[in-house]
């Protein structure tokens, strides 16, 4: 009997245990290609951990790109990302785009720098998503660990019409410069 109970014990701990390696999490997106971006985010600022932002609110009404990038002040997102939609804003108004809103995993003194450093022309917000919140629900939020100590964005570029994702613009390899590029969106438009 104690056998048995040994042998039972045994074959129950190798169930659980291929049970437990079997379970996968996953992040179900709640804003895609077709649907609204809801409002109410939190953990989402301008310039200030005290001015709130709320992207399902800001693009409720009219055309917008929301552009999600890995870091302020990295290299690729300081010298070529932003900097396109600052070239191309004045194509992409003429297409009829009230903003551009730029959001990143940092903190909204971060992004208030790097907006002053860029120059960044008011059409363009810049935007702390300061735990990845945003990121996370858009199921855009990567483990970027071992390069930014943490997570981040992947680098996408949404167009939004009165508050619906109309065309998503997401990098294959999280962190590439072409199909989220303003160039690229601008086909689009």
């Amino acid at each position: 009997m104690f056998r048995n109970n040994i042998v039972n014990f045994r074959t129950s701990l190798k169930t659980l245990t291929r049970v437990q390696r079997g379970f996968k999490t996953t992040c179900v997106a709640s804003f895609k290609e077709g649907s609204k971006i809801p409002e109410g985010y939190v953990g989402v600022y301008e310039n200030s951990p005290g001015n709130p932002f709320d992207i399902g609110k800001a693009t409720s009404k009219g055309k917008y790109i929301v552009v999600g990038l890995p870091a302020a002040f990295s290299p690729a997102c300081s010298s070529s990302h932003v900097p396109g939609f600052i070239e191309h804003l004045p194509e992409l108004k003429a297409k009829g785009v009230k903003q551009v809103i730029v959001a990143t995993v940092n903190d909204s003194f971060v992004t208030k720098a790097w907006a002053e450093s860029l120059q960044t022309p008011e059409d363009i917000r810049i935007i702390a998503d300061t735990q990845g919140d945003f990121a996370r629900k858009g199921g855009y939020l990567f483990d970027s660990k071992n390069i930014f100590g943490n997570d981040r964005s992947i680098r996408y570029a949404l167009i939004v019409e009165d508050g619906k994702v109309i065309k998503e613009f997401c990098e294959p390899d999280k962190t590439g410069l072409k199909v989220s590029s303003a160039a690229n969106v601008l086909k689009y438009l």
